[in-house]
C-alpha cells in the first residue's frame, strides 16, 4: 500500500477516535522544502468537527499518526499544517521493493481502456518541417505515457495526400521537372516534390503580378491566374480518376512516403494504423445524409449542407459544399465514425495545433448532436507553435525549417560539442557517431518536450545541447555517469553484483530525497497520462538525475570505507540509472552507455 493511501485511512480513524466524524475525502500534499517533513496535511477542512483551533488540531491528529502507524516517525505542526516526516524504515522498505523491477510495466490488462491517438497528419506537397517535429514527439510521447500507464494505445497517422496543394506540385513537376526524380537527382522524395510546390508558387506569383499590373484586383488575379485555373483541372480530373493525373498523383506520393518514412526512423517514431485523406474524404457524405432525414442539418438555398451551432455559442458550419462536394469537416466526420466502428476506443486524441481549436469544438459538437455517444471520448491535445528567435515560420517561399536538415544540424552540434569536451575518447567511430547521434537528437526532442504542450514555444538549437542545466545531454551524462560507477564497481574484488546487499539502518538526507524521487515516478506518470504532458516526465527525469549529480559529488559511493554502504549506494545508484532510462524512454529518448 502506498504511504499516502496508508495514511488517508489512519488519518480517518484519528477523526473517528478525536472527534467522532468522518471525512470520505483526504488528501496530501508535499511538504514545503523550508520545513521538516514529507508529507502535509491541511486540517482547516476539519475545524468544523474538532471545535478547536488549528495548531491543536494538528497537534491532536499528529499524536494519533505517531502513536498507531509504525510508517510515521515524526511531525511538527505550522499553524493548520501538520507536515509528518516518514520513517527511513519505510522508505528502504521501498527501494527493496522495486530492486531488479523495471519501472514501466509491459503486461496490458485484458480490460485495459484502448486510447487512440492520431499525429503528424503531414501534406504530400512538401517534406516534414519545425512544427512537425513538436507534433510528432508530441504524440509519440503521450502515446508512450498512455501505454506505460495501462492503456491499450493505438498510434494513428491521417496523411493528406489529396487536394490543390498536391495538384500544385505535380503541375510545377509536369512544366519544369524534365522527368527528374529522387534517383536522378539523389534528394529524397518528399523534398524533390517540396521543390515544386515552391516552384508553382515561384510562377504563380509573378502571374498574378502581371495580372495586377493589367487592372485586375488581387482577389480576381489570384483566382484567374493561367497557373491556378490548370491545377484546378487536374483536381477535378483527379476526382474523376482521370489515369494520366492519378498515375502521376500516385507516382509523386509514394516518393514523399519514402522521404516522409526515413524522417520518421530517424525522429524515432511510428505508427500502428495510417488513414489516407484520398480514401476517407468522401466518408462523411452517408453521415450527412442521415443528419438531413434527421432535422439535425439543414440545406440552404444554394444546396449547401450546414449544422447551426449558433445556440451553443458557434456559428454555421458549411459540412457539403453547393456543388456536393467535401470540405475537411466532413472527411473529420467520416473518419471519426470509422474509427470509433472498427476499433471502439474509450479515448480518441487528436494532437494537433492551437490553430485549429475552433475546428475541433465543432467537429465534437456536431458528432455529439449526431448521436454519437462516444464522441464524449474525444480530445484535442492543442499544443502551441514553435517559433524560432528569427520569428514565425513560413512555407510557401521554401524558408520552412526543414525536419531533415535540423536533425542532422543537431547532430552535427552534439559532435563538435562532444568532440570538444571529450565525450567520445575510447570510442571508436561507430561508437562515437551513434552518441552523436543520440546526443543531437536527445537534445531535440527533450527541448521540444520540457515544455508545457499548451504553451507556444521557442526553439534555440543552441541552448537544447549542453551538458548542464535542463537539457538531454545533462541527464544522458548522469545516466552514464551512473554505468561507469557499476562497471568500475565490478572490476572491485567483493563488489560483485553477487555480493549480498545489507540496507543501512538510517538514511542520509541525499539518500532519502533521492528514494523519495523515485517513489513519486508513480504519480507523475499517472498525473502525465491525465494531462496528455509529457513535460511532467521531462522536468521529473532532469530533477532526478540534477538530484543525484549532486549526491555523486558530495557522498562517496566507492571511497567508502563500510563495504555495506558501499553495495548500498551502488544499488541505489542502479535503480535510479534504471529510473532515469525509463522516463527517457518515455520521451522517445535513447540513453548511452558510454560517452
Amino acid at each position: 500500500m502506498d504511504i499516502e493511501k496508508k495514511l488517508g485511512e489512519k488519518t480517518k480513524e484519528a477523526l473517528l477516535f478525536l472527534y467522532n466524524a468522518s471525512i470520505e475525502k483526504i488528501t496530501f500534499e508535499k511538504t514545503n522544502p523550508d520545513f521538516e517533513g514529507d508529507l502535509t496535511l491541511v486540517v482547516f477542512n476539519f475545524l468544523k468537527i474538532s471545535k478547536k483551533k488549528p495548531e491543536e488540531t494538528a497537534a491532536e491528529i499528529g499524536n494519533f499518526l505517531l502513536a498507531n502507524t509504525p510508517e510515521v516517525a515524526g511531525f511538527n505542526v505550522i499553524k493548520g499544517f501538520l507536515n509528518i516526516v516518514i520513517s527511513d524504515a519505510y522508505w528502504l522498505s521501498y527501494l527493496k521493493s522495486i530492486s531488479g523491477q523495471p519501472f514501466i510495466n509491459a503486461e496490458l490488462r485484458a480490460d485495459a481502456p484502448t486510447v487512440m491517438i492520431e499525429y503528424s497528419s503531414p501534406n504530400t506537397n512538401k517534406p516534414l518541417h519545425l512544427g512537425h517535429v513538436r507534433n510528432n514527439l508530441l504524440g509519440y510521447s503521450v502515446a508512450e505515457i498512455l501505454k506505460a500507464a495501462g492503456n491499450k494505445v493505438i498510434k494513428t497517422n491521417l496523411v493528406n495526400d489529396r487536394g490543390i496543394h498536391i495538384c500544385k506540385s505535380m503541375l510545377a513537376w509536369q512544366k519544369w521537372g524534365n522527368g527528374e526524380t529522387p534517383e536522378s537527382c539523389g534528394m529524397k522524395g518528399d523534398h524533390l516534390v517540396g521543390k515544386y510546390y515552391v516552384e508553382f508558387d515561384k510562377h504563380y506569383k509573378k502571374e498574378i503580378e502581371a495580372l495586377i499590373s493589367q487592372g485586375k484586383s488581387k482577389e480576381d488575379a489570384e483566382k484567374q491566374a493561367p497557373l491556378m485555373l490548370v491545377a484546378q483541372e487536374m483536381l477535378f480530373k483527379w476526382e474523376a480518376n482521370d489515369e494520366k493525373v492519378r498515375s502521376l498523383w500516385l507516382m509523386m506520393n509514394n516518393w514523399v512516403y519514402a522521404g516522409f518514412e526515413a524522417t520518421y526512423n530517424m525522429l524515432g517514431v511510428d505508427f500502428d494504423k495510417i488513414y489516407f485523406e484520398s480514401k476517407t474524404y468522401l466518408l462523411g457524405k452517408n453521415i450527412i445524409d442521415e443528419g438531413l432525414a434527421k432535422g439535425i442539418l439543414k440545406r440552404r438555398s444554394d444546396n449547401s449542407v450546414y449544422i447551426d451551432l449558433t445556440a451553443d455559442g458557434l456559428d454555421e458550419k458549411t459540412l457539403l459544399r453547393a456543388d456536393g462536394t467535401s470540405v475537411y469537416m466532413t472527411q473529420d466526420l467520416g473518419t471519426a465514425v470509422q474509427r470509433a466502428e472498427e476499433e471502439h476506443f474509450e479515448k480518441m486524441i487528436y494532437t494537433v495545433a492551437n490553430e485549429q481549436d475552433y475546428h475541433f469544438k465543432v467537429l465534437f459538437l456536431t458528432l455529439k448532436k449526431l448521436g454519437y455517444d462516444w464522441s464524449a471520448g474525444l480530445y484535442h491535445l492543442s499544443y502551441g507553435m514553435v517559433e524560432l528567435p528569427e520569428g514565425k515560420m513560413k512555407s510557401r517561399e521554401g524558408t520552412v525549417v526543414d525536419a531533415d536538415e535540423l536533425m542532422q544540424e543537431m547532430i552535427d552540434t552534439a559532435a563538435a560539442t562532444s568532440k570538444e569536451l571529450g565525450k567520445a575518447e575510447g570510442l571508436s567511430k561507430e561508437d562515437s557517431e551513434k552518441l552523436y547521434r543520440t546526443i543531437g537528437l536527445g537534445a531535440l526532442k527533450y527541448f521540444m518536450l520540457k515544455v508545457d504542450p499548451k504553451k507556444k514555444m521557442l526553439f534555440n538549437p543552441a541552448e537544447s545541447i549542453d551538458f548542464n542545466g535542463n537539457t538531454a545531454p545533462f541527464i544522458q551524462f548522469n545516466y552514464v555517469r551512473i554505468q561507469a560507477l557499476l562497471r568500475k564497481a565490478a572490476e572491485i574484488p567483493g563488489l560483485e553484483s553477487t555480493a549480498p546487499l545489507v540496507f543501512p539502518v538510517n538514511l542520509m538526507s541525499k539518500e532519502k530525497g533521492l528514494i523519495i524521487r523515485l517513489y513519486n515516478f508513480n504519480s507523475i506518470l499517472k498525473e502525465a497520462a491525465s494531462e496528455y504532458s509529457p513535460a511532467l516526465i521531462a522536468n521529473y527525469v532532469y530533477d532526478l538525475a540534477k538530484e543525484f549529480s549532486q549526491y555523486y559529488h558530495d557522498v562517496p559511493i566507492l571511497k567508502e570505507e563500510q563495504k555495506d554502504l558501499i553495495l548500498f549506494r551502488l544499488h541505489l545508484s542502479k535503480t535510479i540509472g534504471t529510473a532515469i532510462k525509463a522516463s527517457m524512454k518515455l520521451l522517445g529518448i535513447e540513453v548511452p552507455e558510454r560517452m
